[in-house]
C-alpha cells in the first residue's frame, strides 16, 4: 500500500486516477465521511499491493532500484521498459510488494467502566491481533480482585483468533496506587492470594495469560515487584499460561521518578515471556502540547531496552489517540481532550485548517481557533507516523507491537498492518 498526503488542489477523484483505484475504494478504505472535502496535509492510505514511483528529473532506473531495494532487472521486467537508459520524467513505475515479516501484535481494551461496545470493536479489528489485553482486574488490599464483565469480550477475541490476556492492575479510586502496591508486594501471603485468584479467573474464563500492569511503584517496590513476577512465573508456567508486564518508557536503569524506579527492565526480561513497553504519553493530557509518541523518544527507549531485554520478548507501544490542547497551556490548568485520529481529521476539516508534520517527532499536528476565539493545537497519529513506528519495529527485529487503546477509529492503521506484516495467530 502507499501513503498519499493531500496537497492543494487534490480531489479524491484525482487521487484515485493517479493510483488507478476507484473513488469508492479510497473513500471506504480511509472511512472518509464526505469524499468531496479533504484536508490539506491529510494522509490517505492507497489500498494497492506494492506502490508507485513517479520518475523525478535526473533519476535513473538504477537509483530507483536501490531506493526501493528492488533488482534492476525486476524493475525493468515488471514495468515493461524497453529502453532503460532513457526513461521520461513523470513516468509511473510500479514497485512490487516487499516480503512481509511475521510479527505479533496486541491491543488493550478498557472495559472497567462498561463493556457493551467491546465485543463489536474486537469483532472489527481482532483479526489483526495476536493478543487482546483486557483491562483490567484491579487488586484489593486483601488480595481479592475487582470483577469485570469480560465474558463476551473474551468470546469475541476467540472468534477473531486473538488470545485474551488478563490485565492485573494496582488501580484504586480511579488511579494507580503506590500504597496499594506496597501493601500487596510486602506480603508473601497477599501475593499468593492475588495469584490464586488470578489463576482461578484465567482458568474459569479461558484467558491465555496474565499481563501485570503495576504502575507508580517507586524505588521502594522495585525488588518486591521483581520477586512477585518470579513468583507469578512459577505459578503460570506449569499451567502453560503466558506472563507479561507493562513497563514505563525508560532511557536508563537508574532513571528517576516514581513511574520509572519500580520497573526493572533486566529482571522482567529474564522472568517474563513478554514485556510491553509503554512508549507513549510524552504528550499527555495534563502536560504541555507535544507529540504523544515522538519517534525520536521511542527510539531512545527501544535502544536502551534491547540492551536489557531479549528482542524476542519486547512489544513496543503505539497510541491510537491524540490530544486537543486549549492554548495557552497553563501547568495545572484544564486537561487536554483525548481524540481519535478520525476525530482529528474532522476537526481540521471543520475549522478549515491544514495539517502539518513534524519530521523529528514523525507526528502530525495542526492549529485552529474555536467559536469563542480560543486557540488550540492538536497532536495525533496518522498513516505516516504509524509507518515510522512500523519501520522501527522491523529495523530492531523485536517480537512485535501493541496499542493503547481500542475504541478510537483509525482505519489507516489496520490497512498498514496488512501491508507491513503477517500477524502471528496462536489460537
Amino acid at each position: 500500500m502507499q501513503i498519499h498526503v493531500v496537497r492543494p488542489g487534490d480531489t479524491l477523484w484525482r487521487i484515485a486516477q493517479l493510483y488507478s483505484v476507484t473513488v469508492d475504494l479510497l473513500a471506504t478504505s480511509n472511512e472518509i465521511p464526505n469524499p468531496d472535502r479533504l484536508v490539506i496535509g491529510q494522509a490517505l492510505v492507497i489500498p494497492i499491493w506494492g506502490s508507485y514511483h513517479w520518475v523525478a528529473p535526473g533519476e535513473t532506473l538504477y537509483q530507483i532500484s536501490l531506493m526501493y531495494n528492488v533488482p534492476l532487472a525486476e524493475l525493468i521486467r515488471i514495468n515493461r521498459i524497453t529502453n532503460p537508459d532513457n526513461i521520461p520524467v513523470g513516468l509511473r513505475l510500479y514497485i512490487p510488494q516487499k516480503p512481509r515479516p511475521l510479527t505479533e501484535t496486541a491491543a488493550y481494551i478498557d472495559i472497567m467502566n462498561g463493556s457493551a461496545a467491546a465485543p463489536a470493536i474486537v469483532n472489527r479489528v481482532g483479526i489483526h491481533l495476536t493478543y487482546l489485553n483486557i483491562f483490567s482486574y484491579a487488586i484489593n488490599r486483601d488480595g481479592s480482585l475487582d470483577p469485570i464483565s469480560d465474558e463476551s469480550t473474551i468470546q469475541a477475541a476467540y472468534r477473531q483468533r486473538a488470545m485474551p490476556l488478563m490485565v492485573l492492575t494496582n488501580f484504586e479510586d480511579g488511579t494507580f496506587s503506590q500504597d496499594l502496591a506496597t501493601a500487596v508486594l510486602s506480603s508473601e501471603a497477599l501475593q499468593n492470594t492475588v495469584l490464586n485468584n488470578s489463576v482461578s479467573v484465567m482458568q474459569q474464563k479461558g484467558y491465555g495469560g496474565l499481563n501485570v500492569d503495576f504502575e507508580y511503584l517507586g524505588a521502594v517496590n522495585r525488588e518486591r515487584y521483581n520477586a512477585f513476577m518470579r513468583r507469578a512465573a512459577a505459578r503460570l508456567r506449569p499451567l502453560n499460561l503466558l506472563l507479561s508486564s507493562a513497563l514505563a518508557p525508560k532511557y536508563s536503569a537508574d532513571q528517576q521518578g516514581t513511574l520509572y524506579e519500580g520497573h526493572d527492565y533486566r529482571a522482567h526480561g529474564e522472568t517474563n515471556d513478554m514485556v510491553f513497553l509503554m512508549t507513549y504519553e510524552w504528550g499527555w493530557a495534563g502536560g504541555p502540547p507535544m507529540a504523544v509518541s515522538p519517534i525520536n523518544e521511542v527510539r531512545a527507549v527501544m535502544e536502551y531496552a534491547i540492551t536489557e531485554i531479549p528482542k524476542n520478548k519486547i512489544m513496543m507501544g503505539i497510541p491510537l489517540y491524540g490530544y486537543d490542547w486549549t492554548l495557552p497551556y497553563v501547568r495545572g490548568g484544564p486537561f487536554a481532550r483525548s481524540i481519535s485520529p478520525q476525530q482529528a481529521i474532522a476537526l481540521a476539516l471543520r475549522y478549515n485548517t491544514s495539517i502539518e508534520y513534524d519530521t523529528t517527532a514523525q507526528a502530525p499536528f495542526f492549529n485552529y481557533a474555536d467559536e469563542q476565539g480560543r486557540q488550540h493545537i492538536v497532536w495525533f497519529e496518522d498513516a505516516r507516523s504509524i509507518q515510522a513506528k512500523f519501520n522501527l519495529v522491523k529495523e530492531l527485529g523485536i517480537r512485535g507491537f501493541f496499542y493503547w487503546v481500542l475504541g478510537n477509529d483509525f482505519p489507516q492503521n489496520w490497512l498498514l498492518i496488512e501491508d507491513n506484516f503477517v500477524v502471528r495467530k496462536l489460537v
